[in-house]
């Protein structure tokens, strides 16, 4: 029997051997889903490809079943798969299971029979109810007896088992995902190549086909897409098909993820000067089919957009796909539109927005080579394009791209690596390049190039900061609104332009305030507070999901007098609509933002002039063009300047001199209003001169100093647990354990191990342990061998152990 390398969705650090049965051999290809044995279990894998004989001595499970008729990714993209696998620090079945499509990863479903006869089963009169019920009815259900197997019956039912007395029956589910069938339709016969005169019906039928055939570039094409274009083909088509004129069918077809795209201006005759200087190194190594990554550094509207788009022809024109990325799907909706403009029928879409059955469909059609562009978040990056000739990064800087749970990967370096596996060219572009991309142009492993003027050299927007301290206090906190800020809104809305209101918090207060204790509101699993949300009427925790009604006493005392501290999004609106009862205001954030549709009919509405006011969170702070936008306002600057994060600083700037890039796009000039208590800190300073270059000394140097990226990498180990003794002392004998790893003479530091910014979430106790160092390789080495061989403690299901490389979110 033929050998095969499998990779099983499981907790397993190397891939397993399988043998194939004859029957199933000539089917099997890399890529496929197969069924196989895993202890007692019945699991999913993924078929790497055949493998030499094993020694004649070793024991090799036999393949169940294929579950897949075609390969669900290419074979090059095992590569990608491997190293993903080894530097992450996670098994590479369930790194291909996450790269893959939800709902595609079958079940198996146990159930338990009784095999004798009811009279002669053993009867006790101590059984429990289960097993009562089992002899009376013969069977549990597969729910029964899951209960059943994962409690203290499942050593009963495997001695009843060995004794003959009952058998255990597992089948396996099929897919979440099912293939969408429909009545199809083609022309196969011209009418003029007939000796009849068609009907006036049949005449407009055919024209109605050709017509929707000719624009989708398909032969078949959808009975109900005929009949929704022309709802006369219903009657006309069973004439068509009987004089052979139409061929009907049921064919598999694709689901619609798009529905209403925004339009956009078409292609622009010229660049400028500027775009057309970069474009000429992007060309040349899209030619070369040579690795090669730019940085686009480019300020807020300077065209990197088009830049992309350009590119993208270039690709296309050498028969080569690309991939593009945007870290927010409300992005990812404007970007679709901008595409499809240039190139329709060519895109696919992959993010978290779409259904399990149309994010299947898009990633079928990507293995078939139905489209050549993918647009999508970081997931999309695992997307099965074959060929590639060019990656897009857009705001490349976005900690968005990183991944905090599960397989915790960053897709903008994944991207990277993916381009030098394909020998492709990347493109990572932002107005605010993270510190570590830059440095990495500076020094030379990247190329940079930068777009430094504004199209039609519009001038970036004046910034004005408004020092909160300085203003009266209302009730012993600033108002929402400085003077300035409201005067700038009434001038605004007067000249018939549009307002933005930023403020990185949503709900309506950032937290419930004990006017008798003095005690807030905390979250019963998270050691953070609970979030009002007005509407609503509930407190949230927006970090574990709870939530609680917000009439309620205090949890400390009992007191009724509870009062909303601090300011969120709700609130905004709230007193937006109350000092400008006629202005036409709306919110993005997400609690508002729950499908993507609801992006797309914002952003056209704003476009349309619909709204005079948008108030958001950062999901309106980057990457948006609103030509008719001339005020900025932003609420508070200071939310993520007192995170414990050495990061905080940059991550404020980029925030900061994203939010302020929105003004000012259009004809009119534009003009920012930065609240803050801090209008002194180099962050702000920086973001109101525009001053990018400013900030990256400022932080470079901070970092030379104290080590941290780009001058040295990561790796923070997290160690979880609902007790938090036991959840310490795991930490300090994980800390003694890497301490001892560590090879002499070596860079290598441990930090740690200390409590987590977020001390508690969802009931568990965290600490973390840094480990740090400049040599990627001696830092693999140690967590590799720290991981090898771990002590049972730190295995178990009372303490979790993660294990996050290059981490981003340090709370």
């Amino acid at each position: 029997m033929q050998l095969f390398e499998v990779a099983v969705a499981a907790p397993l650090d190397h891939p397993l051997t399988y043998a194939a049965p004859e029957d199933i051999v000539i089917d099997l290809l890399p890529g496929m889903r197969v069924l196989v044995p895993l202890g007692n279990r019945q699991i999913t894998g993924y078929l790497l490809g055949p493998v030499a004989d094993l020694p004649a001595e070793v024991i090799v499970k036999r393949i169940i079943d294929v579950l897949d008729t075609e390969p669900l990714f290419h074979k090059n993209m095992i590569r990608f798969y491997r190293w993903i696998s080894g530097y992450y620090k996670y098994p590479l079945g369930e790194v291909i299971k996450t790269a893959l499509p939800g709902g595609l990863t079958p079940r198996s479903i146990r159930q338990v029979f009784v095999t004798t006869k009811k009279k002669d089963f053993p009867v006790n009169p101590d059984f429990e109810p289960w097993q009562k019920k089992l002899v009376l009815q013969g069977k549990l259900t597969p729910a029964e007896t899951k209960s059943v197997w994962s409690g203290k019956g499942r050593h009963i039912l495997e001695l009843w088992q060995q004794d003959g007395l009952v058998e255990l029956v597992t089948k396996v589910s099929g897919d979440r995902i099912k293939l969408r069938k429909e009545k199809c339709i083609r022309i196969c016969r011209h009418p003029l190549d007939s000796a009849y005169k068609p009907l006036r019906s049949e005449t407009k039928t055919l024209a109605a086909i050709a017509e929707i055939a000719f624009g989708s570039a398909e032969e078949w094409i959808s009975r109900r897409e005929l009949t929704r274009f022309y709802p006369g083909a219903a009657k006309a088509l069973p004439l068509l098909v009987g004089k052979g004129l139409v061929e009907q069918e049921e064919r598999e077809v694709y689901r619609d993820p798009f529905g209403e795209r925004p339009t956009f201006n078409p292609r622009p005759d010229s660049l400028t000067d500027e775009q057309t200087r970069v474009l000429v190194p992007v060309a040349k190594a899209i030619d070369s089919n040579c690795f090669t990554v730019f940085l686009l550094h480019g300020i807020t509207g300077s065209g990197k957009t088009e830049v992309y788009l350009r590119a993208a022809e270039m690709a296309l024109a050498k028969k080569k796909s690309v991939l593009v990325l945007v870290p927010e799907i409300s992005l990812a909706s404007q970007l679709e539109g901008q595409f499809h403009s240039r190139f329709p029928d060519q895109i696919a879409i992959l993010h978290s927005g779409l259904s399990v059955g149309e994010r299947y469909d898009q990633w079928m059609r990507l293995v078939r080579g139905r489209a050549l562009i993918v647009i999508g978040a970081r997931s999309a990056v695992f997307a099965p394009l074959d060929n590639i000739g060019l990656i897009i990064v857009d705001e490349e800087h976005d900690g968005a791209y990183k991944q905090e749970d599960g397989l915790r990967y960053n897709a903008r370096d994944l991207a990277v690596l993916r381009a030098s596996q394909t020998l492709a060219t990347v493109i990572l572009g932002s107005a605010t390049p993270s510190i570590t991309t830059y440095y990495h142009a500076l020094t030379g492993k990247y190329r940079l190039l930068e777009l430094t003027k504004r199209i039609e050299n519009r001038p970036l927007p004046e910034v004005q900061i408004i020092d909160l301290k300085k203003i009266p206090t209302v009730s012993g906190a600033p108002p929402l609104f400085s003077n300035d800020l409201v005067n700038g809104i009434k001038e605004t809305l007067a000249a018939g332009d549009q307002v933005l209101i930023f403020l990185n918090r949503r709900g309506f207060s950032n937290f419930m305030l004990c006017q008798d204790c003095g005690k807030s509101v905390q979250c019963r699993q998270c050691s953070v507070t609970m979030t009002l949300h007005q509407g609503r009427r509930e407190l949230a925790c927006h970090y574990c999901g709870t939530t609680m009604r917000s009439d309620i006493c205090c949890p400390h005392c009992r007191s009724s007098r509870l009062v909303g501290v601090g300011s969120g999004t709700e609130r905004v609106e709230d007193e937006l609509a109350k000092r400008f009862p006629k202005a036409r205001i709306a919110r993005l954030d997400k609690d508002t933002a729950t499908d993507r549709n609801y992006y797309i009919k914002i952003f056209k509405a704003v476009r349309e002039r619909q709204i005079d006011i948008l108030i958001g969170t950062q999901m309106i702070a980057k990457g948006l063009h609103f030509p008719n936008v001339t005020l900025v306002g932003i609420i508070w600057a200071d939310a993520s300047l007192g995170l414990p994060d050495f990061r905080a600083g940059e991550r404020t700037f980029q925030l900061l001199a994203q939010v302020t890039g929105r003004a000012g796009r259009g004809e009119k000039p534009g003009r920012v209003i930065i609240q803050t208590h801090q209008p002194q800190h180099y962050s702000v300073v920086t973001a109101q001169a525009h001053d990018y270059q400013g900030m990256v000394d400022r932080e470079l140097s901070l970092r030379r100093e104290l080590g941290f990226p780009p001058f040295a990498r990561l790796i923070n180990f997290r160690i979880e647990g609902e007790e938090e003794g036991r959840t310490r002392e795991a930490a300090e004998l994980l800390a003694g354990l890497l301490k001892k790893l560590i090879r002499k003479p070596s860079s290598l530091i441990v930090l740690g191990p200390a409590p987590a910014p977020l001390t508690r979430l969802r009931s568990q106790y965290r600490w973390q342990i840094l480990l740090k160092g400049i040599e990627v390789e001696a830092l693999n080495d140690v967590c590799t061998r720290l991981l090898a061989g771990l002590p049972p403690v730190l295995k178990g299901k009372a303490i979790k152990l993660m294990v996050d490389v290059d981490p981003e979110n340090m709370l």
